[in-house]
């Protein structure tokens, strides 16, 4: 059970974390991607960016760029955002806060970003402020819209209308580069990337 549109008490429980980017007059959406880089799906991904000349932030396991440190180079290369998602995309919830906070470090040693999102959105408040103890200029980045691109059971067009129809200014949206998430981003980028560039969108980078 996920739910695409994040509701507004929980950004309101949570008013420390950062929900989507409130500019007036703010014509920019803000595309990210965690769980990567691995082989073939975020360099697809990356090609499919560069098509539309649109920048996005990628939320990185520290484990993976350690294994696939060309991608990650070509990432930072191409002029995207890097973010932090953990050394070994831990759930917070189920993990306790000394352990998830010195896993974070482990990928910060690799990243050195002050970008953070908690991997499945899944995060105490005795991590938050741990985390911020030990890297005091975190920014822990949630999201406005979850595209759903992780469900094996929904369809790439239901993909594509999930993300068309919630994104507005200002918006965080959420897709994945994991093999899991493979089938439906890489039907579902080009085709909202065209729709939103037709709207007059731009494509910020997380800062």
């Amino acid at each position: 059970m996920y739910l695409v549109k994040t509701p507004w008490l929980l950004k309101k429980l949570y008013p420390e974390l950062i929900w989507k980017i409130n500019r007036p007059t703010n014509r920019c959406i803000y595309l990210t991607f965690d769980d990567g880089p691995i082989p073939i799906v975020t360099t697809h991904i990356l090609n499919i960016l560069k098509q539309y000349n649109a920048k996005a932030t990628f939320f990185c396991i520290g484990d993976n760029v350690n294994k696939h440190p060309d991608i990650f180079e070509q990432l930072t290369n191409d002029g995207h955002a890097i973010g932090n998602h953990t050394y070994n995309h831990l759930k917070g919830w189920k993990t306790d806060t000394e352990t998830y906070r010195d896993n974070f470090l482990l990928a910060d040693e690799v990243l050195n970003t002050p970008l953070f999102r908690p991997p499945y959105g899944r995060i105490k408040r005795q991590q938050i402020k741990a985390l911020q103890t030990v890297r005091p200029d975190i920014k822990i980045l949630m999201w406005d819209v979850l595209s759903g691109d992780f469900d094996i059971n929904l369809s790439p067009k239901a993909c594509l209308q999930n993300v068309l129809k919630h994104t507005e200014p200002g918006s965080i949206i959420v897709f994945h580069d994991s093999l899991k998430a493979y089938d439906r981003v890489k039907y579902v980028l080009p085709k909202a990337l065209e729709a939103w560039s037709k709207a007059g969108y731009e494509f910020g980078v997380l800062k």
